[in-house]
């Protein structure tokens, strides 16, 4: 048998037997292992154009035309990219026409807005039932108060005369919410490559989406466009990004207490948010920085109804940095199509992200860590040293939503997942719910109580948490992957500890059971559990509720 030898490295072994180099040196200058190379900081400029505005009759269609003209040229400005989708009436009318025919296809895409306005249903053969051409009542304005032969027959007149008007299809079709016959229907048959849907939010203006995939993207299932499936086969072939780039701290509890919940967004008109430097240069600075797993998206831009002085120092103020940003490839700015392909490209299924905060804006002290993937979301927040879950909801393909067979007759819309820890709707002001992380000392239950997280992407869709505590000498040890959550405490001394769920007195729960092994549920028809693979559930006294006691010192969640 023949050797071959390597001179370069025997050269090597024998300058560093004679002490003119370290072996040290030479293992940093051949690696192992290629270090893991961070996921794409995907932003999508996304506009979306209105032909009128009847709630403020000052809004008139020159002024939302002219907003439009004025995002233009800022984008022009800075030499931005980004995508401008219209609604029907918008879609026919020729200064809107002119304008976007005029812009470069290399960097504007054109696409629909999925709001369903007068002349659209007037020209599909249908009768109006609404108050103005334009009426953003969810069983008027969108998809969901149409029957599903009608929503094919607006899907039908709309692509026609896209198609008429610019020469081909969009390839990107967006909404605050679409059903999923509709968005399966224009995959179908308009072969679409990206949609878009609305944040989380609860009941701001009537809309609630509540428990989903929480940002980047997703594919949704065949039966609920909201909701993420588990399996290639049940899904639609085209991700829904989420739209408008929440606040990860701050957004889910806004308006805590209110019928409606509050906005916290990069949207450019809100003062304490989009439209604030610090915030937004806060914003961007974790977006960057942050672990994201796969990928990090976020969506910029405004809708055409807010009209340009409002959102003008915002958006000049946010095209700064994105400009800065996307010159020193810390981020990519893409269309939105460009992005679904990619994700397409990249994906078969909806992937494990993350969104991270390991610091708050200045004056603020709280830390938090979102985790997606296809079988559940969850939420981890630090505030004043201590820890909860604040979110866990899981996703089932199989959960249909009533509005892919049924109209809707109601102004509001709703879409759920499966919750299993809801910090929203089980708090209250004064009592903030959550799966608390405590220590139990002298007989006594304590919160356990730490310094900052350390966050490390470990792998891909592994996503690694380390938090040193202050009651306990060692660490608590969590890491997430798509189907489970462990829980470690790295600790030499023995400690009692648990996590233990706490809600608000009347907070309406969905747990029918507990039992050691697994706490039943049953929400919106379906029945579901939450189940340990290491770890006891107990119940506390009150069947609502449920705590969870580790086995050697750890706890593994089944998601």
């Amino acid at each position: 048998m023949r050797y071959k030898i390597d001179f370069k490295f025997l050269a090597i072994v024998l300058l560093a037997l004679t002490g003119f180099i370290t072996l040290s040196s030479f293992r940093a200058s051949h690696p192992a292992t290629k270090p893991k190379v961070k996921g794409p900081r995907i932003v999508n400029i996304v506009n979306f154009i209105r032909l009128l505005e009847p709630r403020d009759s000052a809004i008139t269609e020159d002024v939302l035309y002219q907003t439009v003209v004025k995002q233009v040229a800022l984008m022009k400005k800075y030499h931005l990219s980004g995508t401008f989708l219209l609604q029907y009436d918008a879609l026919l009318d020729s200064r809107y026409q002119k304008l976007l025919k005029s812009l470069p296809g290399n960097s504007f895409e054109i696409g629909a807005w999925w709001e369903i306005p007068q002349p659209l249903v007037e020209n599909a053969g249908l009768k109006w039932r609404g108050r103005y051409p334009w009426d953003w009542r969810a069983n008027i304005g969108f998809s969901t108060g149409y029957t599903p032969h009608e929503r094919e027959q607006l899907a039908d007149v709309y692509m026609r005369d896209f198609k008429r008007i610019f020469g081909y299809y969009p390839k990107s079709v967006a909404s605050w919410f679409i059903d999923a016959h509709t968005l399966n229907y224009l995959y179908q048959k308009y072969h679409i490559v990206a949609s878009a849907n609305c944040k989380d939010q609860y009941g701001t203006d009537g809309y609630t989406l509540w428990g989903g995939y929480w940002n980047q993207a997703y594919y949704p299932s065949k039966v609920n466009a909201y909701m993420p499936a588990q399996n290639e086969a049940n899904q639609i072939p085209v991700p829904i990004f989420r739209m408008l780039g929440s606040d990860p701290i701050r957004q889910y509890d806004e308006g805590l207490g209110h019928q409606r919940q509050g906005v916290v967004t990069l949207e450019p008109v809100y003062p304490r948010a989009g439209g604030d430097s610090t915030w937004v240069n806060w914003f961007f600075k974790e977006f960057v920085n942050g672990a994201s797993l796969g990928f990090a998206y976020t969506q910029a831009g405004q809708e055409n109804s807010f009209t340009w002085p409002a959102m003008a120092k915002g958006l000049e103020l946010q095209f700064q940095l994105i400009k800065k940003l996307n010159d020193q490839k810390k981020i990519k700015v893409e269309t939105l199509a460009e992005s679904g392909q990619w994700f397409k490209d990249h994906y078969k299924v909806t992937p494990p992200t993350a969104v991270t905060a390991t610091e708050d804006i200045p004056g603020g002290n709280a830390r938090t860590v979102w985790f997606d993937s296809r079988f559940y979301r969850a939420n981890l927040l630090w505030e004043n040293g201590t820890l909860r879950f604040r979110d866990i909801h899981l996703f089932n393909e199989q959960l249909r939503s009533k509005y892919e067979t049924e109209v809707a007759t109601s102004n509001e819309c709703t879409f759920f997942t499966l919750p299993a820890v809801d910090g929203y709707l089980w708090s209250t002001p004064d009592k903030f719910a959550g799966l608390k992380f405590k220590m139990i000392l002298n007989g006594k239950e304590q919160l356990l109580e730490g310094g900052d997280p350390v966050i490390t992407e470990s792998m891909p869709g592994k996503l690694l948490i380390n938090w040193p505590l202050k009651n306990i000498k060692g660490s608590l040890e969590i890491v997430f992957t798509e189907k489970q959550v462990r829980i470690s405490l790295r600790s030499k001394h023995q400690a009692k500890w648990l996590l233990d769920l706490e809600t608000a007195d009347k907070a309406e729960l969905p747990f029918t059971s507990v039992t050691s092994d697994k706490v039943s549920a049953q929400f919106e028809g379906m029945k579901y559990a939450i189940t340990a693979a290491k770890g006891n559930f107990a119940d506390p006294g009150n069947t609502h509720h449920f705590r969870i006691v580790p086995s050697q010192n750890q706890i593994l969640l089944d998601l």
